[in-house]
C-alpha cells in the first residue's frame, strides 16, 4: 500500500514531502534493498550525506526503483573538511559521481563549522553548483540564525532549508521562530531522539494509547504539525510505512504542548552545539 506524504514548498518553490528517509549506517546491498522498500511504501525524499559514505548505495536504489528519478528528491551534504571554495565544488562533483546522478535535488552544508570560517566560500561553491544545474535546492544543516544571516548578507542567497536536531526533548522553539520568520524551512533530524528514552515516555505513551497509535508515529505527527519535515530512519519495511502512517488523525493543541514540553535545555542527543561543534 503507497502513502501519499502532503509536500511542503521551499522558498525557492521546490516540493519536498513532509516525511522523508533517513540513511544514516544504511549501506551496501541491505541499504538498497531497504531504500527500495521505503520507496515502494511512497516513500520520496530521500536523505544522504558525503560523511555516510552510502551515496553510492543511494543511487543504486534509485536506479533498481520502479519510481522514476524525476520523482525522488535526493538530498546529500557537505563535509566540513570540504568546505573551501574550491574543495566544495569539487566534492558536490564526486558526491554525484559517487551516486550515478546527473544532479541532486538538495544539498546541504553538513554543519557551519564557525571556528574554520569557511562556511560563507563554501555557500558559494553550492549557490554556483545550482546555477550550473547540479542541484536543484541549497541549504544548510546546524546552522545558527547568526550563521545563516550572514550568508545571505555577503552572498545574497537564502537557504532554502536548514536540517537541525528536533525531536520531543529538544523542540527547538526559538529557532523555529527564526525560521518561520525568515522563510526558511525546518528540517529535523533524529526526529525520534535516536534513543530508547523517548519510547519509555509516560506522557507520549499515554497520547498514543488515546490515539491507538504508535510513539513513533505521535512523534512524527507532532514534528508535521510543528510544520517541520522529518526524515526518521528505518530498515524495516513494517516500520518504514508505520512511519509514514500519521494523517489520518491529529493531535489537539494540549496533546502537542505536552510533547512540546518534554524539552530541557540538555537536551542534544550528543551536545552537538553548532555554536562550538565542528564535525569534519
Amino acid at each position: 500500500m503507497v502513502q501519499l506524504i502532503p509536500e511542503i514548498t521551499l522558498n525557492d518553490g521546490l516540493k519536498l514531502p513532509v516525511i522523508g528517509l533517513g540513511t544514516y549506517k544504511l549501506k551496501g546491498k541491505e541499504g538498497v534493498n531497504s531504500i527500495i522498500s521505503a520507496v515502494e511504501s511512497g516513500y520520496r525524499l530521500i536523505d544522504s550525506a558525503y560523511n555516510y559514505e552510502n551515496e553510492g548505495t543511494i543511487g543504486e536504489a534509485v536506479r533498481r526503483s520502479a519510481v522514476p528519478r524525476e520523482e525522488l528528491l535526493i538530498t546529500s551534504k557537505l563535509p566540513g573538511r570540504y568546505q573551501t571554495y574550491e574543495k566544495a565544488v569539487t566534492t558536490i562533483q564526486e558526491s554525484l559521481y559517487r551516486a550515478n546522478l546527473d544532479y541532486y535535488d538538495l544539498y546541504l552544508i553538513h554543519w557551519p563549522n564557525p571556528k574554520q570560517d569557511t562556511y560563507v566560500e563554501a555557500w558559494q561553491a553550492l549557490i554556483e553548483a545550482k546555477k550550473s544545474g547540479l542541484i536543484r535546492s541549497i541549504g544548510v544543516c546546524n546552522f545558527l540564525p547568526e550563521h545563516m544571516e550572514r550568508l545571505e548578507k555577503e552572498t545574497g542567497a537564502k537557504p532554502s532549508i536548514n536540517q537541525i536536531e528536533l525531536h520531543p526533548f529538544f523542540n527547538q522553539a526559538t529557532q523555529r521562530k527564526w525560521h518561520e520568520e525568515n522563510n526558511i524551512s525546518t528540517e529535523s533530524w533524529s526526529p525520534l531522539a535516536r534513543a530508547n528514552q523517548v519510547f519509555q515516555n509516560d506522557t507520549i505513551q499515554k497520547i498514543a494509547d488515546d490515539h491507538n497509535k504508535s510513539i513513533s508515529q505521535i512523534i512524527l505527527r507532532w514534528h508535521y504539525q510543528l510544520g517541520a519535515i522529518s526524515i526518521p530512519k528505518s530498515s524495516s519495511p513494517a516500520r518504514q510505512l508505520e512511519n509514514i502512517s500519521i494523517f489520518d488523525f491529529s493531535l489537539n493543541d494540549t496533546e502537542m504542548s505536552m510533547i512540546s514540553g518534554l524539552t530541557r535545555p540538555d537536551g542534544r542527543i550528543n551536545n552537538q552545539d553548532p555554536a562550538f561543534y565542528e564535525e569534519f
